[in-house]
């Protein structure tokens, strides 16, 4: 039996920040490493929240693969689920900031976008043992791009479903990742028929289902217990358990948004461990939750890196207590 509340599977990498917001790609002249990786910085954010969490995922056996693991157990992450790559090397990529603190994936230098270990990620070495009294397995959905890779999430959310574990998906669309990004669409919409719980920006919201609407969005897929779509400083809107409305995003000063919605993630699912699934059927405590997880997704904002930003249970109630 596990003592891990939430599992974790997917990228871990870093991301290579511009230095010099409001350049192109080939006008930056330094570059920042920020550890990083959507699943990655979840279970980091979960434990500093105070949930336990465990990651799986692949790294190369270079030197940035050994400083992303030192860094998870460091931050508490239990990295039992971690692989090492002989030969394929840890992801990095390469991001460039707006003058607001918005950024834009820019590519991963002169590798191509399968060339990482993340993409090796080997199905019969994922740790079966860690799945029994687990509550949530939280994955993205950039690792379904890579043959490889894939069949070990499909497999993580079999194994989830075999232990009654809630699969919460935050779709992460990232072309830049897809060797045919036109393939997305599809592979996506069938991974999602396996989601207890879907967390969407509004451009993924209408390029999936050509709606922002949380509520029409669990029409379609009436298995899902939760819906929930960010829109930067437009805020929050969402459907649980029935209960639908929307939040107004915090005014903070913005520095860096990455890693926000994955601190949003954390946030929400830190939440659902400490009250339960069925609080959400509660208008006001659903509410309540999705407010809590804006301002986990907010004061990530303020400071640079995803990791690096993650606030702590007392900085979530002083931030609330002031706005």
């Amino acid at each position: 039996m596990s003592e891990t509340e939430v599992l974790c599977i997917g990228e871990v990498l870093f991301d290579c920040l511009a230095d010099e917001p409001g350049k192109s790609l080939f006008e930056v002249e330094s570059w920042t490493a920020y550890p990083g990786g959507a699943p990655a910085n979840v279970a980091c954010a979960l434990v500093k929240l105070g949930t336990s969490a465990g990651f799986i995922g692949a790294v190369g056996e270079d030197a940035p693969g050994d400083v992303l693991v030192e860094l998870l157990q460091e931050n508490g992450v239990d990295v039992t689920g971690i692989q090492r790559h002989r030969k394929a090397p840890t992801r990095q990529v390469y991001v460039l900031r707006s003058h607001s603190g918005d950024r834009q994936f820019a590519g991963f230098g002169d590798l191509d976008t399968g060339d990482f270990a993340d993409t090796k990620l080997r199905v019969s070495q994922l740790p079966e043992s860690l799945f029994p009294g687990v509550s949530f397995l939280v994955t993205g959905t950039l690792e379904l791009a890579y043959p490889q890779s894939r069949e070990a999430i499909e497999k993580a959310v079999e194994l989830a479903k075999q232990n009654n574990v809630k699969v919460f998906v935050d779709v992460n669309w990232r072309p830049v990742f897809w060797p045919n990004p036109d393939l997305a669409p599809g592979v996506i919409l069938k991974f999602l028929q396996q989601a207890d719980f879907l967390k969407l920006s509004d451009e993924e919201a209408e390029w999936l289902f050509n709606t922002t609407d949380a509520s029409a969005i669990a029409q379609r897929l009436p298995h899902l217990q939760g819906v929930l779509i960010t829109a930067g400083e437009a805020g929050c809107s969402y459907y649980l358990a029935k209960n639908s409305g929307k939040f107004p995003a915090f005014s903070v000063k913005v520095v860096d948004t990455t890693g926000a919605g994955d601190s949003f993630v954390a946030g929400f699912i830190h939440q659902l461990c400490q009250q339960g699934i069925e609080a959400l059927t509660d208008a006001e405590t659903a509410k309540n939750m999705v407010i809590y997880a804006s301002a986990v997704g907010a004061i990530t904002t303020m400071k640079a890196g995803a990791i690096a930003a993650q606030p702590t249970p007392k900085e979530v109630e002083e931030f609330l207590r002031l706005h």
